[in-house]
């Protein structure tokens, strides 16, 4: 891949191996285009960074990763199926999501084991649902991977931001997804809770496997080990004569979220293209495996 933007009518069907494809993708609310021009392909056993700005329109890209939002206009192929043209609850079985919006959609006194083998049938709470004991088992198995078996027999208002989060990854991975989607997961935390999670995700990102693996971040400090691929939001310029003297449009808004640049993790996180996307001097380092960057 490199910063050139496949044309729509270059777009065919997704092979075997693609796992997630966007072709010319916009989403508008109540009139306004969020995000616009959005290209972006995913094959089996990649691990890729989601990388931009707060408001760029992340959030709005994974909901339609996540099968949770559908676009206003473009495709959208996951697991070889085109969102819209099929059951998205079929699909939603095999893509694991670990997100603050998703935690917070279960009910306050769930038990944390639950929240985790709910991940199998992808609902939020455990009704009428019913599960083996291997199951079981396996959800254990992942709470203490993650280190967090002593919550079993909590509840999940009871958890801290750092409990919380292993618990949603563990729950992501209960159904051995083939789509791994992981929204801001370090957000909230401190410096100790921030460093567990960053151990569990480059285990995941360091994983061989044919899973591919999406993480969503505004914080190169938070890309861990493994990631080798980066897709970076930006803003799609708006024309002179519609703009204001503060680089808004006529309605006073920003202009809609692009993918900007795909490619390789290290050609894209360079000082002059961080400094052209936040619009400061930005220096950006790599050091004991870990991204960095600052204004100069």
């Amino acid at each position: 891949m490199n910063d050139s933007i496949q044309s729509p009518s270059q777009s065919v069907t997704p092979s075997d191996d693609v796992v997630l494809k966007l072709e010319d993708v916009e989403f508008r609310r109540n009139r306004r285009v969020i995000i616009a021009d959005v290209n972006l392909t995913i094959r089996a056993g990649e691990r890729w960074v989601l990388f931009g700005p707060n408001g760029i329109g992340k959030s709005t890209a994974v909901g339609m990763l996540a099968t949770r939002t559908f676009p206003s206009c473009g495709r959208v192929f996951i697991l070889g199926h085109q969102l819209g043209k099929y059951d998205v609850f079929k699909l939603r079985t095999r893509i694991g999501l670990a997100s603050a919006d998703l935690g917070r959609q279960f009910p306050e006194f769930e038990d944390p084991l639950d929240a985790v083998v709910t991940g199998l049938s992808a609902v939020t709470g455990r009704w009428r649902d019913t599960y083996t004991e291997e199951e079981y088992a396996r959800a254990r198995g992942l709470l203490r991977d993650f280190r967090v078996s002593y919550l079993e027999g909590k509840e999940m208002w009871r958890l801290s931001e750092g409990e919380r989060t292993r618990v949603l990854i563990a729950r992501a991975l209960m159904g051995d997804p083939e789509l791994l989607i992981m929204d801001e997961p370090t957000t909230g935390l401190d410096l100790g809770g921030r460093e567990q999670v960053m151990r569990t995700l480059s285990r995941i990102g360091e994983e061989r496997s044919d899973r591919a693996v999406v993480l969503v971040t505004h914080r190169l400090e938070e890309i861990p080990a493994g990631f080798d691929h980066i897709a970076i939001m930006g803003r799609k310029p708006i024309p002179v004569e519609d703009a204001t003297e503060e680089g808004l449009d006529s309605s006073g808004n920003p202009g809609a979220g692009t993918i900007v640049y795909t490619g390789p993790l290290e050609e894209g996180l360079t000082d002059e293209r961080l400094s052209d996307l936040f619009g400061m001097p930005i220096e950006v380092q790599h050091a004991h495996g870990r991204w960095s960057a600052f204004a100069v």
